[in-house]
């Protein structure tokens, strides 16, 4: 049997005719609309990433994919999405014979991934409980997202800098300037890194920008403002972990960083932005945000999953709300992770060359 398909404007032209059809009258019919594009909307479910895979940090290539990068094992482990939902494992950042081993016995932790004049430049803390003054930040190099990364070096540590558990590097990067920001729970400090990312200027050049109750920080600047996004609370205890978001801004990069009421992070005074529930525990240690192509904010975060709290912090993916006064809520508005069925971003189709 033969299946036809008509379109509403050809449904109401046929009854027109048809109610038409006594009448000595010429009947007129509109042809048939241009057909319109079709409207995808597409849901998403946390968490994106369903396993261990904490302190996300992503970039886009040039291929149109996302890149994630999470702390594990020691050659860094690395995702591929299109569309930040949905994500596979890529591989991993460095070949066992050029993964950094600078700092003895160290884990490669916390990694930040930037695209910097050409180049992917992915910037790593290399650590172990209870060596903070061994602890050290360096840099990678590759010509492609996912690696693999080389040509790597120790940017400094703990001792060089003079700044206790020297772990959590993120870049910010403004015009041609590019500034390193650092630190867990010692403070948090800035420095300016060369043009291409690759060196310190002056490693006596640091200035401290928020106090002692921060880790995970990451800078993200609109409408005049720059905003601080950190890490508070207890990491790594599972389901009784403390972590949460939170936000500072400022009208300078180098701060004073300020909460609604005027207290300053230098303080340990902030905002709270993402607290756990009953579903997700200790969410924090947020990525960069990502704008979509409707112009909506995102942001990856980890978390304990309640429902499988042996599995460690998978990866949580929410939009950033602002509102009329300019500050930054996570989720639905409600401070807490989303975990329902939820409108994803939107990507265009990246064309092929």
């Amino acid at each position: 049997m033969k299946k036809y398909r008509f379109t509403l404007a050809a449904v109401a032209a046929l009854m027109s005719v048809l109610l038409c059809a006594c009448s000595d009258e010429p009947v007129l019919v509109d042809g048939p609309d241009e057909e319109e594009p079709e409207v995808v909307v597409t849901y998403y479910k946390n968490p994106v990433i369903n396993q261990d895979a904490p302190d996300p940090t992503v970039v886009r290539g040039n291929d149109g994919k996302f890149y994630a990068f999470s702390t594990g094992g020691n050659n860094t482990p690395v995702y591929w999405s299109d569309n930040l939902v949905d994500w596979s494992f890529y591989g991993t950042a460095y070949t066992n014979a050029n993964a950094p081993k600078f700092v003895p016995d160290a884990g490669l932790w916390a990694p930040d991934a930037n695209y910097i004049k050409g180049k992917y430049v992915l910037y790593f803390s290399m650590s172990k409980w209870g060596g903070e003054w061994d602890a050290g930040i360096g840099r990678a190099v590759a010509v492609k997202p996912g690696g693999f990364y080389s040509d790597a070096k120790l940017l400094f540590n703990s001792r060089d800098i003079g700044v206790q558990n020297s772990i959590d590097p993120v870049v910010f990067q403004e015009g041609n300037r590019k500034y390193l920001i650092w630190g867990s729970f010692r403070g948090i400090y800035i420095t300016e890194l060369t043009e291409n990312g690759l060196e310190l200027i002056d490693k006596t050049d640091i200035q401290k920008i928020a106090g002692t109750a921060y880790e995970g920080i990451y800078i993200h600047k609109r409408d005049g403002y720059y905003y601080m996004f950190g890490a508070w609370g207890s990491c790594c205890d599972g389901v009784n972990s403390t972590y949460r978001v939170v936000v500072g801004r400022s009208k300078s990069l180098y701060g004073p960083y300020f909460d609604k009421s005027g207290g300053r992070m230098l303080d340990n005074r902030h905002e709270t932005i993402l607290v756990g529930n009953d579903k997700v525990k200790g969410p924090g240690h947020t990525s960069q945000i990502i704008t979509d192509d409707n112009g909506d904010d995102w942001i990856l975060y980890h978390g304990y999953d309640v429902n499988e709290p042996n599995a460690g912090r998978k990866v949580y993916l929410d939009k950033v709300n602002w509102d009329k006064d300019g500050w930054p809520t996570i989720g639905v508005g409600t401070g807490t992770p989303t975990t329902a069925r939820t409108k994803a971003p939107y990507f265009k189709p990246v064309e092929k060359e």
